[in-house]
């Protein structure tokens, strides 16, 4: 089954707030859309995704990530996250009435395209499906077959309220790079020992240990 993911991006001036410990805030707009970019990148790399639609309305981002080859959409205004998702998730299935479609996070910059393979695989068994983030509270990502809605859910304890709506969860190993979001200080360390993407790797970390340079993402 070939997927079509969403990615919403607020605006890069107030997005990872919560990094100000580690990045600083001169630095949390540039850290953002790296790990953005990361995310794309990596997802138009995975055999399973025929494309990625990023709703946004941030120009910067818009235009680095539309030179990656995703389609850029407008966050509709005052809407939220799920608002942008579904927004998103419609847009799509307006070009694609039989699309597959599945909501992604921006901040996974340590993304590989196989793991992400592999858990878009498990989730064409379902009609709708999700799998938890790192910390086992939220989602990184959730999936709808063709002709079903994805009706998000997203931000703080997401994973319960994703369950509660009848998506099944999946649960496999070593897809801890499509977990491992990033949030916090301590988030970001966790993704740099993961090994993060190339647009990540270019940013100074004060305050922590520098990245190692990655093997080839796969």
């Amino acid at each position: 089954m070939a997927w079509t993911l969403v990615v919403p991006l607020k605006p890069l001036s107030r997005a990872k707030s919560r990094l100000a410990d580690a990045a600083g805030d001169d630095l949390r707009p540039g850290l953002a859309l790296a790990f953005a970019q990361d995310t794309v990148g990596a997802a138009l790399a995975c055999r399973a995704v025929r494309g990625v639609t990023v709703v946004t309305d941030d120009p910067l981002a818009a235009r680095e990530l539309s030179a990656l080859g995703a389609r850029i959409l407008p966050d509709p205004p005052g809407g939220g996250l799920n608002a942008a998702l579904a927004q998103g998730a419609l847009a799509v299935r307006q070009q694609l009435p039989t699309a597959a479609v599945a909501a992604l996070n921006a901040d996974l910059p340590a993304l590989r395209p196989t793991e992400l393979e592999q858990v878009l695989e498990a989730a064409s068994a379902f009609p709708r499906a999700f799998l938890a983030d790192a910390a086992g509270v939220g989602t990184t990502l959730l999936a709808a077959a063709p002709g079903v809605e994805l009706s998000p859910a997203f931000g703080g304890p997401s994973r319960a309220r994703h369950r509660a709506s009848g998506a099944r969860e999946i649960r496999l190993r070593g897809v801890d790079s499509v977990r491992r979001d990033v949030d916090t200080g301590e988030d970001l360390r966790a993704a740099l020992a993961l090994g993060v993407g190339p647009h990540t790797l270019r940013h100074p970390f004060p305050g922590l240990p520098q990245p190692p340079v990655p093997s080839p993402q796969n």
